[in-house]
């Protein structure tokens, strides 16, 4: 298990090296494109691609595949870290780089390590287990600065008032562990909320994407690169 979940690890590194600046989007995979999620988790995309970030899912269905499909509206990269079910989840076809993952901590591991920050759609267990790992990452310091967006506050609002009025209160969590949160309707405001905190925390600017070649990587994005010129 050593060997395969580290060799899980540096395929991830290699495959996603030129992702360049991430959001990660996490959410259902059970919501079709009718769903107002769907539609919610799409605007989110496009409006993440249109600040200038690449837009990373967990890269299946639903609203996974609603936010790469956003991005993809309007020219911007898509990528997703898929995960190997035994129902079998396939990515979805609005990717242009993805890797299978065995390992969820592993998944969760690549998902977090290319992030410049976190949005939180409508989802089930395995979206409550993403955002309140990266919620425990930042309350215990090892990520900082990182923004954790909640999309939609009508889904969001009764988990956060329990965080608020039972955690906080009961003292198992501080309010400002609550505070942290970002929630908002509003796709455009996410996409600035976030580029604002890129810009003011971790110095990114807009530019050419340069990372440094350290394990053999591909880009995959060369082939389109190249087909521009």
């Amino acid at each position: 298990m050593a060997a395969r979940a580290f060799r899980e690890m540096i395929v991830g590194f290699r495959k996603l090296h030129f992702a360049g600046p991430c959001v990660t989007v996490f959410g259902s995979a059970r919501f079709g494109e009718s769903h107002p999620d769907y539609k919610f988790a799409r605007k989110v995309g496009e409006q993440l691609s249109l600040a200038g970030f690449t837009v990373m899912t967990g890269g299946g269905p639903g609203i996974m595949e609603a936010a790469n499909r956003g991005a993809k509206d309007v020219e911007g990269r898509s990528v997703g870290c898929n995960i190997i079910l035994p129902m079998e989840q396939a990515p979805n076809p609005y990717l242009d780089a993805f890797v299978d993952f065995r390992y969820f901590f592993i998944r969760k591991l690549i998902l977090a390590k290319y992030s410049y920050a976190f949005v939180a759609m409508p989802g089930g267990f395995g979206t409550l287990d993403e955002l309140f790992e990266i919620a425990t990452l930042v309350q215990t310091g090892k990520m900082k600065g990182f923004p954790i967006v909640l999309a939609g506050t009508e889904y969001w609002g009764p988990l956060v008032n329990y965080l608020r009025d039972t955690m906080a209160t009961e003292g198992t969590i501080s309010s400002l562990d609550v505070d942290r949160f970002i929630i908002s309707d509003d796709p455009e405001a996410i996409a600035s909320t976030i580029a604002e905190a890129a810009t003011k925390h971790f110095g990114l600017t807009q530019g050419i994407w340069k990372p440094r070649w350290w394990l053999f990587e591909r880009s995959p994005w060369k082939k389109s690169q190249r087909a521009a010129s």
